[in-house]
């Protein structure tokens, strides 16, 4: 798998990464594992995942199946904080303090000394900014992580935060941003994209198959056995199933059959191959649903059908 740097970094990655946030939850163990071995097998390097995927679930199966089916100097393992689960309730904590005891917290699960790249999961107005980032100047200082970078912050709020970090002599930068992306979520595009572009952050795109609805198996229903079934994301793939999604969606097909493609991987290729996109983060339930969109790295979109689906998906 080609290699990409985030960014204006030296850091590198595979241009396709691994998102873990249903590890531990809907994705057990002997799952986890065919497909860590499927996606070493194929080149893939970038491992992400989230304190506050399944309370730490997430980190600590990773952190069982480090050195036994990846060596730790295999991936670049990347996780996020600011975010957990407290009662079933979601509560949100970019203070210093929070985000530093929930780094040491993600180190403990994952087995492991320091991580490649640590995310502040969401931007908060409870914490003052400049709090939030000297969590990631003493977490770098302090050798625990490598790289620093942000999640779901918008256009201004990432030109704040990288502008901040700048302005300051030895404050770690900040080298990537995390958000959705994909042909059913472009508004990233109005602002955060070119914020990133300009301010040199890699984009990680999360969802970029629309929450799953742009593989095409939504458009006669929901099956039983998919994200939409379940009860924490029957919403959330719901709301992509209207007339515009539906529009996007056959669009997506059309395009897969006249270039003998699955809807995957026309959607997936689209994502990869936009401006300043570093990789796409694949959330697969199971091993063979990561497996078919592995098999994209050789793929291209000719120029005409990224434009039919640009023009598709702009509303």
């Amino acid at each position: 798998m080609q290699q990409r740097m985030v960014g204006r970094s030296g850091l590198s990655v595979s241009r396709l990464g691994l998102g873990t946030m249903t590890w531990g939850r809907d994705t057990d163990e002997h799952e986890a594992r065919d497909q860590l071995i499927a996606f070493a097998e194929a080149g893939g390097t970038l491992l992400d995942t989230a304190a506050g995927y399944g309370d730490g679930a997430s980190e600590s199966l990773i952190g069982s199946l480090l050195g036994d089916v990846v060596r730790r100097d295999e991936v670049v393992l990347a996780t996020k904080a600011g975010v957990s689960r407290r009662g079933g309730e979601r509560h949100v904590d970019t203070s210093r303090g929070a985000l530093l005891r929930a780094l040491d917290g993600s180190l403990r699960r994952l087995g492991v000394d320091h991580v490649d790249l640590w995310q502040v999961h969401v931007w908060s107005d409870a914490a003052p900014l400049e709090e939030t980032l000297a969590a990631l100047d003493t977490a770098v200082a302090s050798g625990r992580v490598a790289y620093a970078g942000i999640s779901n912050y918008t256009g201004w709020q990432s030109a704040q935060a990288v502008t901040w970090q700048r302005a300051w002599p030895g404050r770690a930068p900040l080298v990537s941003t995390q958000v959705e992306y994909s042909l059913l979520s472009r508004d990233v595009e109005f602002e955060v994209v070119p914020a990133a572009q300009a301010l040199g952050l890699g984009i990680f795109p999360w969802s970029p198959l629309g929450r799953g609805v742009l593989t095409g198996k939504y458009r006669t229903g929901t099956p039983s056995d998919s994200a939409g079934a379940t009860p924490h994301f029957a919403d959330r793939v719901g709301s992509y199933l209207d007339d515009r999604g539906r529009r996007v969606v056959e669009a997506v097909v059309r395009a897969g059959e006249g270039l003998g493609w699955s809807p995957l991987e026309v959607a997936l290729v689209w994502v990869r191959d936009r401006p300043g996109v570093t990789a796409p983060l694949l959330g697969a339930r199971t091993a063979a649903q990561l497996h078919d969109a592995l098999g994209v790295e050789e793929l291209a979109l000719p120029p005409e059908i990224v434009a039919a689906l640009d023009d598709v998906s702009a509303d």
